[in-house]
């Protein structure tokens, strides 16, 4: 062996340098992912109360979904997506940034209104290049619904009545509604010409970004967050004076349905959304309880959106609501979110037991009772005073005590952890069946 060869051998491997996740993109770990099953649950409840069934779309769409879907001039398309090139066919790739483009995408690919409407939901995550800051992530999630196929203001009310529904589920309060009205392309076209000539007029006082949209996309100009240009925004002619009759009175079934159910709501004729594909109502749901970002859920009716996407046109509504924001808020107001924990906790004295513990641990699982079991560690099973530690922090009802005594009756100890009693009961192994209905939470 040479001299050089000798060296590299005795010189130690360099350590490895731990990696972190990307700057935005947050793990969720227990206890705290407890809440977003608490979350998940209540609005898969309340969505089959509805009638509105889940769909899944990729994560990754065709750049040009999004182009095409939510403008290209929009904030979202010049400044955030997460955009790159497949090599292996130089296709044009993005991870969504938001979802109603892919359902819609979706929709239309596989013909689902061929048969009449659908009320669909779904939930996942969304990616943005922004900077991260309180509740907003690079990564972060959406819970959604769309009611695609209808075209009353019925189905606007409804899908509203659903997001308010959901609040009351989660205990929220001080969330409010503003809403609005786009009208149509062509009251639009009205609006945009007499609302570039007043800004031009104001030319002086826009900010950079409002001088860039002058004339690409002014209404966006009336949604800026730039205290500086407010008084501008307020002098401008108003959307809502150039809606004609037809979408007036879509308007007005709106606001007579949310009336009706006891909605309260503000107009808010500033009120424009960030995306190009909304036509007629759009609203949100504010809190002023997590300061400057205050929209908590959003939406609006997109009846263009299909077609823009070569499919066949039809009219559509929904809302997305951020996962982060709406716990973010659970949590401020003290909510008590129950967390997930065992039914029961097994206490295994014997490692030798195992195969006999673990073969009643299955036969309650199966009748639906959470059991966690005590493992083996490096030395043994441990004491029976720290697995009765952990029993109790786990936040497990019970103990269930396997120990020789119990064995050689082919029984176990039932234990109350919970109700200060500190009761227990013997029970048969043989008919766990049978009394696993008693450790149900």
């Amino acid at each position: 062996m040479s001299e050089k060869n000798e060296k590299i051998e005795k010189t130690p491997a360099a350590k490895a340098q731990p990696l972190s996740a990307v700057k935005g993109m947050n793990d969720i770990l227990p206890p705290h992912s407890g809440q977003w099953e608490w979350l998940e649950d209540k609005v898969r409840a309340l969505m089959a109360r509805y009638a509105y069934r889940n769909i899944r779309t990729p994560i990754v769409e065709p750049t040009q979904l999004f182009v095409r879907g939510l403008g290209e001039v929009t904030d979202i398309v010049e400044k955030e997506m997460y955009s790159f090139e497949d090599r292996l066919n130089g296709e044009h790739l993005t991870l969504r940034p938001e979802n109603t483009a892919g359902v819609v995408r979706a929709v239309a690919e596989h013909s689902l209104l061929y048969d009449g409407g659908k009320r669909l939901y779904y939930m996942g995550p969304m990616f943005r290049h922004e900077r991260p800051q309180r509740g907003r992530y690079r990564q972060f999630h959406q819970i959604g619904a769309e009611a695609l196929g209808f075209a009353g203001p019925d189905i606007d009310a409804e899908i509203i009545l659903l997001a308010d529904a959901l609040w009351r589920e989660l205990g929220l309060q001080d969330v409010r509604l503003e809403i609005n009205s786009l009208g149509q392309p062509e009251e639009r076209r009205q609006h945009r010409a007499e609302l570039i000539a007043y800004l031009e007029r104001h030319a002086d006082l826009l900010d950079e970004d409002g001088r860039r949209r002058l004339h690409s996309n002014p209404l966006r100009i009336l949604d800026t967050k730039n205290p500086a240009m407010q008084a501008v925004v307020e002098g401008a002619p108003r959307l809502i004076d150039f809606l004609g009759e037809q979408s007036l009175a879509h308007f007005e079934g709106v606001k007579a349905m949310l009336e009706a159910n006891g909605i309260a709501y503000r107009i808010n004729p500033r009120l424009v959304r960030g995306l190009d594909y909304y036509n007629l109502t759009v609203f949100e749901f504010v809190t002023e309880r997590l300061g400057a970002q205050g929209t908590i859920c959003a939406g609006g009716r997109y009846d263009l959106l299909i077609g823009q996407i070569g499919g066949k046109p039809a009219p559509a509504v929904g809302w997305a609501l951020g996962v982060e924001r709406v716990l973010e808020l659970v949590r401020e107001q003290g909510t008590d979110i129950p967390l997930p924990v065992p039914d029961a906790y097994a206490v295994v004295p014997d490692a030798s037991a195992l195969p006999l513990v673990l073969r009643t641990l299955q036969q309650l699982r199966a009748a639906g009772v959470a059991v966690q079991m005590h493992a083996a560690g490096a030395e043994g099973m441990g004491s029976m005073k720290s697995q009765f530690k952990k029993a109790d922090a786990s936040g497990a009802r019970y103990a269930l005590v396997f120990g020789s005594d119990e064995l050689a009756a082919a029984e176990v100890t039932v234990k109350a952890l919970r109700d200060g009693s500190g009761a227990q009961s013997r029970e048969s192994l043989s008919g766990a069946a049978a009394w696993a209905s008693r450790l149900k939470t």
